[in-house]
């Protein structure tokens, strides 16, 4: 099965970044709000360039002067499966329509990609499916803050790299 990482990472601006394993490389989207439990929730995601596999249990601290400067926690974790059996998800990515189940340490159950506007960058809008796993009231990205690697929240890996 393939895997997915949810990396906070607090550059610039904090922020979520959603990867999917696909092909041999990570799928990302910046999450500017988090990963959200509730489908009424639509939260925008914008594509970014392609990471390497091994970039998914980096956790630390990006120096100053680097792209993406700034610290990284794994947020959560796992692996997840296509929703459609007609298309691939890279295929459904060029089509700009994606739907998967994750089973992760934080998050499960069923997610939508769905492409809605080229900009500077390419946007997209996730959504949870209505599911076992959909709850309007909880909010992992503000109870959850920790590292699902070594517990750590992004403030202490900062202070640890001081």
């Amino acid at each position: 099965m393939p895997s997915f990482v949810i990396q906070k990472h607090k550059a610039t601006t904090l922020h979520y970044d959603f990867r999917l394993e696909v092909k041999g490389v990570l799928k990302s989207w910046v999450l500017p709000k988090g990963p959200s439990t509730d489908p009424s929730d639509k939260r925008l995601a914008i594509q970014t360039e392609d990471h390497s596999i091994e970039y998914a249990d980096f956790e630390g601290v990006i120096p100053e002067g680097e792209y993406g400067a700034g610290t990284v926690i794994v947020w959560d974790k796992g692996i997840y499966k296509n929703q459609k059996d007609d298309q691939t998800i890279s295929e459904g990515i060029s089509k700009g329509h994606i739907t998967f189940r994750l089973e992760g340490k934080k998050l499960k159950g069923g997610y939508s990609l769905t492409f809605f506007r080229k900009d500077k960058n390419e946007l997209w809008i996730l959504v949870k499916t209505d599911d076992e796993y959909a709850d309007a009231r909880r909010n992992p990205v503000s109870t959850q803050k920790e590292s699902v690697l070594t517990g750590r929240t992004i403030e202490e890996v900062e202070e640890e790299n001081g």
